[in-house]
């Protein structure tokens, strides 16, 4: 696909709108608590007849202003990185951009073809989280090149389907420049932000993006993540945790069993 729209912004019935708002808002709230909105997101943009890349590609804006959100609650511990976050976003950007383009170039059969294989590989890094997520890795220092070459690789992941990227990279980022998990995690929310903008930048060039979806799930994932710092105090992390695994191997099958 080159710079050729994959999807028309035709008028869609108050059961889609629904059907969108419903998954962002819930999305919204799993973002909040346990990670893994992007199941949703992808999920609800498929069953409402977007093709997979489209999907996928409109899923990146849906996510993007959490991102934002995220990051800025973490500025404090942004402050302390500093210029040790340079050279891990150039990676990123790089990673990213190879791995958007390379979506694009893809024809929506033989992405579809690979989405089943994608869904169930994000879901094992889903539920394998607690166990890859770092509570402290060691002093803080300047990434290695290993280091750098396990970002670049996780950000051609997030620039090519991204559901799962911030698990893998709280790992990766564990390795690559040490530090407690609130210096891990701000980190990450930062360079979530360059993957998914050059994402987005090579999307939107491309055609990828659905503009009329992503308007009605954005407001809804910002409304559904407010509400999920309350329903974080009180719901059990481990139960949405595999209720999020349930949707993703659920999804995994429609694909299979569709295909």
């Amino acid at each position: 696909m080159h710079a050729t729209c994959l999807w028309r912004s035709d008028i869609v019935s108050l059961a889609v709108v629904l059907l969108l708002f419903v998954a962002g808002f819930l999305s919204g709230v799993v973002n909040a608590i346990a990670g893994g909105g992007t199941f949703l997101t992808f999920g609800a943009m498929t069953l409402a007849g977007l093709p997979p890349i489209a999907a996928n590609a409109t899923s990146s804006i849906t996510q993007f202003p959490g991102y934002i959100t995220s990051t800025l609650a973490y500025l404090r511990e942004l402050r302390a990185i500093g210029k040790g976050a340079v050279a891990l976003a150039l990676v990123s950007a790089a990673g990213s951009l190879g791995g958007a383009l390379f979506l694009v170039s893809l024809s929506n059969p033989a992405f579809r073809a690979m989405v089943p294989w994608l869904l169930i590989a994000a879901t094992a890094i889903f539920a394998a989280g607690p166990k890859l997520r770092p509570k402290n890795a060691g002093e803080s220092h300047p990434a290695s090149p290993l280091g750098l070459a396990l970002q670049t690789a996780t950000s051609f992941y997030g620039g090519f389907f991204g559901a799962g990227m911030g698990i893998m990279m709280l790992a990766s980022l564990g390795l690559a420049s040490g530090g407690d998990y609130h210096r891990l995690n701000a980190l990450k929310n930062f360079l979530s932000i360059v993957i998914a903008a050059v994402a987005i930048i090579v999307f939107t060039s491309a055609g990828a993006i659905s503009w009329l979806h992503a308007a009605i799930m954005v407001p809804a994932v910002a409304l559904g993540g407010y509400a999920g710092v309350g329903v974080a105090r009180r719901a059990p992390q481990t139960l949405l945790r595999w209720t999020v695994v349930v949707l993703g191997l659920m999804l995994a099958g429609y694909y299979f069993f569709t295909g």
